[in-house]
């Protein structure tokens, strides 16, 4: 059986492929016309290059690569063409399968809020919702009291640390002036010759 026999099936009575494996297939086949496609611009290539070593010194063999190269590149035209419609073939079958999915899932989900709302009074929700909101607010409470520092380190003064702060700051900047001013400055050399009076 030929290679697209076996990647699209063989018998015309056989039963679809599912949308999965018909990807595959599509994969499959994109996979060997990109490699076909990376062959021939190759040899396309090569053609050229002996066209051009033989343009000067034999014309009759520059003419014969660049039939060659003529029917290549044909031959990469259709490659393309096909690689083109599969390619496409592909990501519609793709795009059919991920719609299917979501509706699905959008129909099962709408299934179950339709039970799970069943069971739902709006007056209970806005109960809970109210408790739920209470909770929080004891629960930030609690947050609020236990990340609060106590003992060691509480006392630290925050206008102190801010003072000290400034003061490197500042030592860094004299620092830095510092350095600008003992930084010889690029003079011209004296001269050494003895100037002549005259």
């Amino acid at each position: 059986m030929s290679l697209f026999g076996k990647l699209f099936g063989g018998k015309p009575n056989d039963k679809a492929p599912s949308p999965q494996e018909a990807i595959q297939r599509l994969r499959d086949v994109e996979e060997t016309l990109q490699k076909k496609s990376d062959f021939l611009e190759k040899k396309m290539e090569e053609e050229l290059k002996v066209a051009k070593q033989n343009a000067q010194k034999n014309k009759r063999a520059a003419m014969q690569a660049l039939k060659r190269k003529k029917r290549i590149e044909k031959q990469l035209q259709q490659v393309d063409g096909t690689l083109s419609t599969i390619e496409f073939q592909r990501e519609a079958l793709e795009n059919a399968s991920t719609n299917t999915a979501v509706m699905n899932v959008m129909s099962v989900a709408a299934k179950a809020l339709k039970g799970v709302h069943k069971s739902m009074d709006v007056d209970k929700v806005h109960d809970l919702m109210d408790e739920v909101a209470e909770q929080h607010e004891v629960a930030n409470e609690i947050g609020d009291a236990i990340s609060r520092p106590t003992g060691i380190g509480a006392e630290i003064d925050e206008d102190e640390l801010n003072q000290e702060l400034e003061e490197l700051a500042q030592e860094d900047l004299d620092n830095q002036l510092l350095e600008i001013e003992t930084k010889p400055q690029d003079m011209p050399e004296v001269p050494s010759d003895v100037p002549v009076a005259g």
